[in-house]
């Protein structure tokens, strides 16, 4: 498609978008007494106007049936959770058997990994990529820290080329090959919080796997945001959260994948609770776990069901577009939005420097050379809710959800003026 910088060409670009009518069914911030251009879905993602209702009728079950509504809500308590997994299971190309909900992100991986992390004399090593988002930083060495093992010795880190801003597949491969036998676990951001990269998961699976080792993918900025197919791949296990891109709320509960070659079996190790016993025999208080034939058998405790109301909401909204929709409108929005930023940067003095490489999702990550955080800040008084990252990043997430082509034109103008001031 050929571009245009006008507000006129991105009007057109609206009136003819598919999604458009989504827009509406999100509740926007104001600045100045108008919405805000929004580019910070992938840190927190807008709130849909169904979320209320939800929460509300949570709320009245609550308020008119106390502990009965566990059973006999207009939608039961007990089960709550299974409500998510169908719809998430098409969001992240799995079966809906091998997807659950609970807890945060961080704390699933680490239930996750008393599953799939068992290093022995010859298997130990855990491969990841350099400078991955603190949580797993700390998630990784901690774990290593609790089996007895030296970080320093245990995790390989894939690191970027001198002067690059990206990690090659070819590299991340050969690492694995490099650690061979010692190899225990790969585990990866699947797209990068900084610089918006999505990694080959495909690729990478089946090294990892040829390699021995299990392989795992933490999705906190790929769900919602980026083709999957964990499944298909034949991926161990993945955990994500679910207020990025998934629009569920601050905070809210994380979902999970497990193959299900790991399903409906007691042998293996895994921080096990009552939520996770057969329903048919929960209440029966029996002495041995008895797990569920799902990844409902890596739950521990009662769905926080407040919680997964909005997340339920949102996936109806998944569900009525699909992810094919989004991410065909996600290509040509993020692909305006770079055009924009080149238009602005052949008229300022400012460089500007795209380190977000063509695998992405929707979000482009910009080196504004020469300018410091007082850009960020005039951007964010002008109604342009956007990320500062150090040194000089500004990470920008057109979620096709509820951007339009015309925020893409208005920010280039906002953009254009505070650098000109």
């Amino acid at each position: 498609m050929q571009f245009k910088n006008t507000l006129e060409f991105a009007q057109s670009l609206d009136k003819h978008d598919a999604l458009k009518g989504y827009r509406q069914k999100f509740n926007y911030p104001q600045v100045n007494g108008k919405d805000v251009i929004y580019f910070t879905g992938n840190s927190l993602g807008l709130q849909p106007k169904i979320a209320t209702d939800y929460v509300d009728n949570v709320m009245k079950d609550w308020a008119q049936l106390a502990v009965e509504g566990h059973f006999y809500a207009e939608k039961p308590w007990w089960d709550y959770h299974e409500r998510l997994a169908k719809p998430l299971a098409k969001v992240v190309g799995a079966k809906p058997e091998e997807v659950s909900v609970m807890n945060t992100l961080t704390v699933n991986l680490h239930f996750l990994l008393v599953s799939f992390y068992r290093p022995n004399k010859k298997r130990f090593k855990i491969l990841c990529e350099e400078k991955a988002f603190p949580s797993d930083q700390y998630l990784l060495q901690s774990q290593v820290r609790f089996h007895g093992l030296d970080p320093n010795d245990v995790i390989v880190e894939v690191k970027k080329r001198d002067g690059e801003h990206f990690w090659r597949t070819e590299d991340v491969l050969a690492k694995i090959d490099e650690v061979g036998d010692e190899l225990a676990l790969v585990l990866i951001g699947g797209v990068n919080y900084y610089n918006g990269q999505v990694f080959e998961m495909k690729k990478i699976t089946a090294a990892g796997k040829k390699a021995g080792a299990f392989v795992g993918w933490d999705l906190a900025h790929a769900v919602g945001n980026v083709a999957l197919h964990l499944h298909d791949w034949n991926v161990d296990f993945a955990a994500w959260c679910s207020y990025k891109y998934m629009n569920s709320g601050p905070g809210n509960a994380s979902g999970i994948f497990v193959n299900e070659k790991y399903l409906n079996t007691k042998a293996i190790p895994r921080f096990e609770g009552w939520w996770g016993n057969k329903k048919e025999t929960r209440f029966l208080m029996e002495p041995e776990f008895d797990p569920i034939a799902t990844a409902d058998a890596w739950q521990v405790s009662n769905p926080p069901v407040l919680s997964l109301a909005p997340y339920l909401a949102s996936l109806q909204l998944f569900e009525e577009v699909g992810m094919d929709a989004l991410l065909n409108k996600q290509k040509t929005l993020t692909a305006y939005l770079e055009f924009i930023l080149n238009e602005v940067d052949k008229q300022v003095e400012s460089t500007f420097e795209i380190i977000t490489p063509e695998a992405r999702g929707c979000q482009l990550s910009v080196f504004l050379h020469g300018e410091g955080r007082a850009i960020f800040d005039y951007l964010m008084e002008e109604g342009v809710i956007t990320d500062w990252r150090e040194p000089n990043v500004i990470r920008l997430a057109p979620t096709p959800f509820y951007c339009s082509y015309e925020d893409m034109f208005r920010f280039g103008e906002i953009l254009k003026r505070g650098l000109q001031r």
